[in-house]
């Protein structure tokens, strides 16, 4: 909470000499070495640029008006402007006592909320959900968490592929050779096996394909039949793809699959050719980025010579949808990084369209998920990797970790143990990278109980609560600010590495990054067992024990907190 403080005080220094200066842009930031200061601004060297003043007088200046001598030692000056503020033990004592008190945890929630759209997970009906589908998922979900906890309003709207050529192959294979039983007892397998005998065969039977496209015709067409086998085949997926959410502890606000936006289709077309922005081309419709160097040659087509739309047509019919209704300032999609030219077309084609719209359009890519053998991600037998496989997996395999551990724990709490753990582990190992890299996916990297992993976090987590259980009486809140007088090295570090909760919430929604928030979480767990060697908890006299039990408590609520925005859960015993 201190570097607000010393934000707002620096602004409002820089305002009283230079009233028409957009302050907004001067930052506090923690020092990158710890050896000059907490906390660092550079933001006044480029203002004095801009008046062609010398930075380090500039900031001279500023500096006899800045009025934080309650939290701060003297600031220094530091190469060409730099600004390096030590915080005082005092205001540290003060933010400690503040956050002990609920009136905080070390964030505080934006003065700016927009309205966010986060468009992610995105599975196709029919289909099982797989492994391709959790980086997805699980990176949308934690943003969504974050953005919600800092102030945003947030609407998760996942865009189900719920129409395409695909169906009338699919519905001609229901007609035909459905099997009610296996469609009784495993849908989503019945309907993918359906699908994958019906393609092979239409690959090769022209009779059989033109059977399909007919099917096709009358389900576009609103024949009653295709449509009520449509339906059921959206409900029985749907009902699928919510027992995965639901065990993922994934929400969505909004499920509008790209049937919804049909009916916008050919408005849509036509907008955009009487805006000149598309135009007819070899019977097609086509949007054209001539003075685009990157898109230049990659028309994107709108309509096909045969009058159907494609995936392009729609998300614009999306946005369009989404901008009417919602009004966001930001739009951001959650997919694989091969779909980056895709979105860049999407983008350019919308903004010229609405060439006064303030809605921020964001593409948030990942890289892939690979074997240990650094290929696609697959089963022995070359099949891609259910999801639901790998969660039954991640389970089994943290229940064979928790029973070898606590033989004593009833078979209930070693399966929801095992649960919370596996479930951790499979989404920090995701989180983890940085999301535009490939990382390999290793069960025993991920189920590590040390290390960078959602197991160790979750043990530091459990290691400070037993802590607790061992007072005789719980700890208050209300702490009297004189009992936190920290002295220890390994306290102050500790303590200082909490004030820095909300700098890393705020990092990861600047730059759509969760990998912040866990290696901020990983280093805080790093400090706590420092802390915990070096500094005696309940043997200690007091007024330190107060002190150090409170930093044990704040510790773990900030850790409780940061794994919960992952989407992780924690458990008090492992």
């Amino acid at each position: 909470m201190i570097h607000y403080f010393i934000e707002q005080q620096l602004q409002k220094a820089v305002s009283a000499q230079f009233p028409s200066i957009d302050v907004s842009g001067i930052l506090v930031r923690p020092c990158p070495d710890k050896k000059f200061g907490d906390y660092q601004t550079s933001a006044l060297m480029s203002l004095a640029k801009e008046r062609k003043m010398n930075p380090r007088q500039f900031a001279t200046d500023i500096l006899q008006k800045l009025d934080i001598d309650a939290w701060c030692e003297k600031p220094e000056i530091a190469g060409p402007g730099f600004i390096n503020f030590r915080i005082k033990p005092s205001a540290l004592s003060f933010a400690l006592a503040g956050a002990m008190k609920g009136e905080h945890l070390f964030f505080q929630k934006t003065s700016k909320a927009k309205t966010v759209i986060i468009d992610f997970s995105s599975p196709n009906v029919a289909k099982p959900m797989h492994v391709g589908h959790i980086r997805s998922t699980i990176l949308g979900d934690c943003l969504s968490r974050i953005f919600r906890f800092l102030g945003h309003n947030v609407i998760t709207d996942n865009h189900i592929g719920d129409w395409g050529t695909q169906f009338g192959k699919l519905i001609l294979a229901w007609k035909r050779n459905r099997d009610p039983e296996r469609l009784r007892t495993d849908p989503i397998g019945e309907m993918e096996r359906l699908y994958k005998e019906i393609n092979s065969s239409c690959d090769s039977d022209t009779v059989l394909y033109e059977s399909a496209r007919q099917e096709l015709a009358f389900l576009q067409s609103g024949n009653a039949e295709n449509l009520d086998i449509w339906k059921e085949m959206i409900a029985l997926s749907k009902q699928h793809f919510d027992e995965l959410y639901q065990r993922l502890g994934v929400h969505f606000d909004c499920v509008l699959g790209e049937s919804f936006y049909n009916p916008l289709l050919k408005d849509l077309v036509q907008d955009y050719l009487a805006l000149g922005i598309a135009r007819g081309d070899e019977g097609a419709i086509k949007i054209f980025f001539d003075d685009h160097p990157e898109l230049k040659d990659h028309p994107a087509v709108i309509q096909k010579n045969d009058g159907a739309a494609t995936y392009t047509t729609t998300d614009l019919a999306t946005l369009e949808y989404r901008l009417k209704t919602w009004a966001p300032q930001e739009i951001i999609y959650v997919t694989d990084g091969r779909q980056q030219l895709h979105f860049k077309e999407i983008f350019n084609a919308f903004s010229r369209r609405h060439s006064l719209s303030n809605s921020k359009l964001v593409h948030v890519w990942f890289g892939s998920i690979l074997g240990e053998d650094g290929k696609p991600f697959k089963t022995r037998s070359g099949e891609v990797v259910k999801l639901v496989d790998l969660l039954d997996e991640a389970e089994e395999r943290a229940l064979k970790v928790v029973s070898e551990k606590n033989p004593e724990l009833s078979e209930t709490q070693r399966a929801e143990i095992a649960r919370i753990i596996g479930l951790g582990a499979v989404k920090y190992a995701d989180l983890l990278p940085n999301r535009q890299s490939d990382y390999v996916f290793s069960w025993d990297k991920m189920l590590a109980m040390n290390g960078n992993t959602a197991p160790y976090l979750q043990y530091a987590y459990t290691r400070i609560r037993s802590i607790f259980r061992k007072l005789e009486s719980p700890v208050s809140n209300e702490i009297a600010l004189e009992t936190i007088s920290l002295c220890a090295p390994a306290e102050i570090a500790l303590a200082k590495h909490l004030l820095n909760f909300g700098l890393v919430l705020e990092a990861v929604v600047l730059d759509y990054r969760p990998n912040y928030l866990c290696n901020y979480l990983y280093e805080l767990a790093g400090f706590f067992a420092s802390f915990y060697e070096c500094c005696p908890v309940l043997k200690a006299d007091e007024p330190v024990r107060t002190a150090r039990i409170s930093l044990c408590d704040l510790t773990s609520r900030v850790l409780k907190q940061g794994l919960e925005l992952l989407g992780i859960e924690t458990t008090e015993q492992m």
